[in-house]
């Protein structure tokens, strides 16, 4: 409170900087670097990450290999590198596919009345009560391996999670005052879902499927160290992963790099996402 010459008192308002957590700081430029990585992985390395040369297998991480070589005596932070792209188009792939069939069915469900909302609801009950894993690992075992199929894979078994949430969200809204003013307004359904239910339904979903990315990455590196996503020679976190499991002792940097990298990423995206989930969904699951 100020006062002017006349003392007459002036209210004056100061402005409140918000502080960016240095965690969070810290997580959106390792994962601004993996995505540069990913996008653009020859302005990181000029090495081809599928060339070998037996002469120079497992060699330590020195200036020339900064990294080290495996086996074959490929360059690993090449591969590494190039992993990226893959690592991150699993995790963010696979969330697409989950989030977009299971705000599909979601919505379905939370706007349909009687026998098809019951019907929707049970299915979706139970594919949840099945470990995401689990289905991942049933539809590679229906469609082969491969990391198209590891990508499908993965995404079917988000579904029923981003289902569950979008239902759940959607009748929220659906019995929200202004939804029902809409109804009693004479507008379409279809137009009050895609205008009035959607927009405010979605919300929480999304910042669950900022947190699923990380997960997706996870389960493809987890599937393909057991050999049911990528094939070598692929450069892959999870198949780098499994091939240096016979050299650890031999060559422990095989196993050191791509399990850090793994590990910056998902922490990253959890981290993003957790602030996500603090800052715009409320306590009892709607947005804020």
């Amino acid at each position: 409170m100020v006062t002017l010459d006349a003392g007459i008192p002036v209210r004056t308002t100061r402005l409140v900087r918000t502080r960016v957590p240095v965690g969070l700081s810290a997580a959106a430029v390792v994962l601004a670097v993996l995505v540069a990585m990913a996008l653009a992985p020859g302005a990181f390395t000029d090495v081809d990450p599928l060339k070998t040369d037996p002469l120079a297998a497992f060699l330590p991480p020195s200036a020339e290999h900064w990294f080290g070589t495996d086996q074959l005596g490929r360059d690993q932070y090449s591969r590494v590198i190039h992993g990226t792209r893959l690592s991150l188009g699993m995790g963010f792939g696979a969330t697409v596919i989950g989030l977009t069939v299971g705000l599909i069915l979601g919505l379905l469900a939370g706007l349909s009345r009687g026998v098809a909302d019951r019907a929707l609801s049970r299915a979706i009950d139970v594919l949840y009560a099945f470990p995401e894993m689990l289905l991942a690992i049933i539809a590679v075992a229906v469609l082969g391996t491969g990391f198209t199929t590891l990508l499908l894979a993965i995404g079917i078994g988000s579904i029923p999670s981003y289902a569950r949430v979008l239902r759940a969200q959607v009748i929220q809204v659906r019995t929200s005052g202004f939804a029902e003013s809409a109804v009693a307004l004479g507008q379409p359904p279809a137009l009050i879902a895609w205008r009035h239910v959607l927009p405010n339904a979605i919300g929480p979903a999304l910042v669950l499927a900022t947190i699923g990315v990380g997960t997706a990455i996870i389960f493809g590196s987890a599937l393909s160290f057991v050999g049911l996503g990528a094939q070598p020679p692929t450069p892959e976190w999870g198949l780098m992963l499994s091939d240096s499991r016979n050299y650890l002792t031999l060559a422990p940097w095989l196993a050191l790099w791509p399990g850090v990298f793994l590990a910056a990423t998902v922490i990253s995206v959890t981290v993003i996402g957790r602030w996500l989930q603090r800052r715009f969904v409320s306590p009892i699951g709607g947005a804020r």
